[in-house]
Order: structure tokens, then sequence, then C-alpha cells
């Protein structure tokens, strides 16, 4: 069954002290086209991992990656900088006495405690060996989320495609009665003008012959029956599994030769009125398979 390109998931690995949060976003793109945002501290052993997976099951698609870890409260300690403690006194006493204002170390210390970069959060600087090895199972389940929410997307596709086709294939069997008319219209039409323009008598026999020429070139049998094959094999190729996106738009352009044709051929009104409703439903069908895997 078809996938769709756009697609979700989301894992978290509870390891000690911590926990890693893994997120897939995906939307269109003709090629796989990652982008990947990690600490430094996992990306070491994770990214080839996000590599690897992304070439082959997540395949195509504008894809970006998220991964963040937050440390557990009661693990979390905070260093102080005491240069950059230092250095803000300094300032603060500094500015305080060219202002001839009388400020306490204490007060001087308080200030310079509040400012950027004095305390820093006491962050863990290694991933064990364990720990790894449950960061790459939650990108699996993450992976795993992502498929499973292309699937469901590519199931609703499938739907509309049904539905489209279905139309397409109703329009055609429509425009049946209408061809049998026409062949019959368009020589009475002719020759009613030919009475008209010619006052000479003209070779009947080549008339006939030209007649039956002109005809067979505005013939839609054939474009008719290569339609509806192409409808079918739409339809077959949907079923299918693996990256169908490309191949649907193949089949897609070649529903759209066989219905200019019909168009270019039909010289009748009515018939211009189906052609141009397919066109509407075959324009709706490649819309959506510029989203599928």
């Amino acid at each position: 069954m078809i996938q769709s390109m756009t697609g979700y998931g989301k894992a978290v690995a509870a390891i000690p002290g911590r926990q890693v949060y893994i997120e897939l976003r995906a939307v269109n793109s003709k090629n796989l086209d990652l982008n990947i945002r990690m600490s430094s501290l996992l990306r070491d052993f994770l990214e080839q991992a996000i590599r690897s997976r992304a070439k082959e099951v997540l395949l195509r698609g504008k894809i970006e990656v998220n991964v963040w870890m937050e440390q557990d409260l009661e693990t979390q300690g905070i260093k102080v900088d005491a240069e950059a403690l230092a250095r803000y006194v300094a300032i603060l006493r500094e500015a305080s006495q060219a202002s001839g204002l009388h400020v306490s170390d204490n007060t001087l210390f308080e200030s310079a405690m509040r400012m950027p970069d004095v305390q820093v959060k006491d962050e863990l600087d290694e991933i064990s060996a364990d720990d790894q090895k449950a960061i790459i199972e939650a990108l699996d389940e993450a992976v795993n989320q992502f498929v499973a929410f292309r699937s469901q997307e590519g199931d609703a596709l499938s739907t509309r495609f049904e539905e489209n086709v279905r139309k397409i294939g109703h329009y055609l069997t429509e425009v049946e009665p209408f061809e049998t008319d026409r062949v019959a219209r368009i020589r009475a039409r002719i020759e009613d003008n030919l009475e008209k323009v010619v006052k000479a008598d003209y070779d009947k026999n080549r008339f006939e012959q030209e007649m039956i020429y002109y005809i067979e070139k505005l013939d839609i049998h054939e474009e008719k029956q290569r339609l509806a094959n192409h409808l079918s094999y739409f339809l077959e190729t949907i079923k299918e599994e693996g990256a169908l996106g490309k191949k649907l738009g193949f089949i897609s352009q070649e529903m759209g030769r066989e219905i200019n044709t019909l168009g270019s051929k039909s010289n009748q009104q009515e018939m211009q009125k189906l052609v141009v409703l397919m066109k509407d439903e075959l324009e709706q069908i490649k819309e959506q398979v510029l989203n599928v895997l």
C-alpha cells in the first residue's frame, strides 16, 4: 500500500538522571533531505544511526530530526564560574564608586550572581554503552511511529485516488452515447457545407474516401482503451509495496495524455464537458501524488 511523505514520530529514552527525546517530522521533497539537530554529546554515536535508518526506511522527504536531553531535577547541579563572578563584582564596584553610591559587598555579590554565565548547570558529559543502546531503541520506536503515520496517511490517499479514478471511469463511459451520434453529425455537416459551396459535380468515390480518412482521424476508440488501461494500472499500483510516488506520477501523466487527445478529437460540446470533468479529477490526482512516498 502507498505511504504518504508526510510523517511524524516521537519517542523517549529514560536513562539514569535524564530523558532523551527523539522527534521526526517530514514533508514533501523529491529526494531525501535530512536535517538533524542534536547536542555534540549525542552526535558521535547517534547521527550515523539516524542517517542509516533514513536511507533504508524513510527513503524520501524533507525530514527534520530533533534530539534533545532533559536532566532530572534531583541530578541537576549548579556550577559557579568564579572568574566571571569576580569580573562582574569588580565592574559593579567600579560603577558604584564612579556614581558616588555606597554599595555593600553583599549587595554586589548578589547582583553579580544574577549576571549571565555566572551560574552554569552541571551537564553530564558522557553516555554509557547501555544508555546508547536505550537511545538507539528509542530511535527505532520513533521511526516505527513515523512509518505507521505515513501508512495511515497513505490509506487516506488511496481512498481519494480510488474515488478520483472511479469518477474518471464514469465520465469515460458517458462519452459512448455521444461518440455514436458524433460521426453521423460530422458527416451530415460536411455534406451540407459541401452542397452549399460546390456548384459543380464532384467525385463521390473520392469524397467517400476522404470522409473515411477524416472520420478515422477523429476516432477515439484507442484513446478510450488506453485510458481505461491506465486507470486500472493506477489502481493496481497503489496496492503495491514500496515507494510508488514517482511511478504513480508517470501513470497520471499518461492518463493526462489520453484525456487531452480525447478533448482535441471530441469536436462536440457534450464530450468536451466530460473531458473537462476528467481533467478536474486528474488534477486532484496529480496534486496528491506529490505527497506519495
